[in-house]
């Protein structure tokens, strides 16, 4: 009896010292594994392993206020210069499509039936009376029998083509101006800077009206050269403005506008190769102006005449430079009048066929696009101009009062 209650109590006695050893081992594995709870779990969220989140104080407040606690969701108010700029400029920018008469097989056979050949974009620029006026490009309304403006709301409005120029491929639509509540502001575009940040907004495929891309100015006076009669050859050189906003097939038309909001450039092309990525063009406003003020008065730019028929020296064979011209051999370049109409200022000034013009006004002029630039953007009808020229091997001067007829 004695044996046995003594060892009943000795392991009575280990039995309470292993359970304080376990109670000591568990307490501190418990302290152990909330440090490594707290240490690790956020490491390991920061390499995706555990998903881990912070709830902010106002949320757990809610929680331990019970299971009702009401849950709003949270919206920003975010204002910005460009969504000032949007916002000021973007109704004012409208879709336009281009309307032609179908082909045979449409509308059953009749031939009849009007279908959309083309969209594009075009910018509301004035308000007069119950008339509206939107500027958008030549290439956009060229060809339509109809056309249909289309407001940033989905209002549609029948279009009138007031005047187009394909020189500057600028073109001038009216509509009723009921509906009308935004004009765009005019900008200066002498100001640019390279770098300067500017918004394009327009119609995008035909499809996304009131599209924003946002950039800035890639550069100022680009020289691209234009075929604009398709015939392989330069007729022309736009001066344009360069921008890494994206200008896609359909924005040509749309605005181009600075970070006030106001108007700076008329989105005319995109150089459309897959080698060449970021590079948006737009006709300056300052440019496009004084065309957009023709249009709308006379249904056309008056541009001064000269009334010849004219060829780039540095196309004639050279052979011809010599035996036909006369030039002498150091002469390269040059445009040479193949035929001058009667009575016109050229006539008047005593030029003739076989003439070669060298300078205007003092500026050396190399070819037909020199010609024309000084002669569209320089001068005015009813100017005079100083043109320096060779016949039979010598130069010779004479001054030209331009009139206004087409050239």
């Amino acid at each position: 009896m004695g044996y046995y209650d003594q060892d009943h109590q000795n392991r009575y006695k280990g039995q309470k010292g292993n359970r304080g050893g376990y109670f000591l081992a568990s307490l501190v594995g418990v302290i152990l594994g909330a440090i490594l709870v707290v240490v690790a779990v956020p490491k390991l969220s920061d390499y995706n392993v555990l998903p881990y989140t912070v709830e902010p104080d106002d949320k757990l407040q809610d929680e331990a206020a019970g299971d009702n606690a009401d849950v709003q969701n949270v919206s920003l108010d975010v204002t910005t210069d460009v969504t000032k700029a949007v916002d000021k400029a973007g109704d004012a920018v409208v879709s336009i499509t281009n309307i032609q008469t179908a082909g045979f097989w449409s509308n059953e056979g009749n031939g009849s039936a009007g279908q959309p050949a083309g969209t594009g974009s075009g910018v509301i620029y004035k308000k007069e009376g119950n008339t509206a006026f939107i500027v958008t490009n030549h290439h956009v309304v060229e060809g339509a029998q109809e056309l249909e403006v289309s407001l940033q709301d989905g209002t549609k409005l029948p279009a009138r083509l007031v005047g187009s120029d394909i020189w500057t491929d600028l073109a001038v639509l009216e509509v009723e101006a009921k509906e009308i509540k935004t004009v765009a502001e005019f900008g200066d575009s002498d100001k640019l800077k390279p770098g300067e940040p500017v918004i394009a907004i327009g119609n995008p495929l035909g499809q996304f009206s009131g599209s924003v891309t946002q950039g800035i100015i890639s550069g100022l006076e680009r020289a691209i050269p234009v075929d604009i009669d398709q015939n392989g050859t330069v007729d022309w050189q736009a001066e344009v403005l360069q921008t890494d906003a994206a200008i896609n097939p359909g924005n040509s038309g749309g605005a181009l506008v600075n970070i006030s909001g106001q108007l700076i450039g008329i989105n005319s092309m995109k150089i459309a190769e897959s080698a060449v990525e970021g590079i948006g063009l737009a006709i300056p406003i300052n440019y496009a102006r004084p065309v957009i003020e023709d249009l709308e008065k006379f249904g056309e730019v008056k541009r001064p005449y000269m009334g010849v028929q004219l060829a780039s020296v540095n196309e004639i064979p050279g052979y011809y430079q010599q035996e036909a011209l006369k030039l002498p051999k150091d002469v390269k370049s040059g445009v040479a009048i193949t035929s001058v109409e009667p009575n016109s200022p050229a006539a008047q000034a005593g030029l003739k066929e076989m003439d070669v013009i060298v300078e205007m006004d003092g500026q050396e002029i190399k070819d037909i696009i020199e010609l024309r630039q000084h002669l569209y953007t320089k001068k005015s009808v009813g100017d005079q101009m100083k043109i320096k020229f060779y016949r039979d091997g010598k130069t010779q001067e004479v001054t030209m009062k331009l009139s206004g007829e087409t050239f």
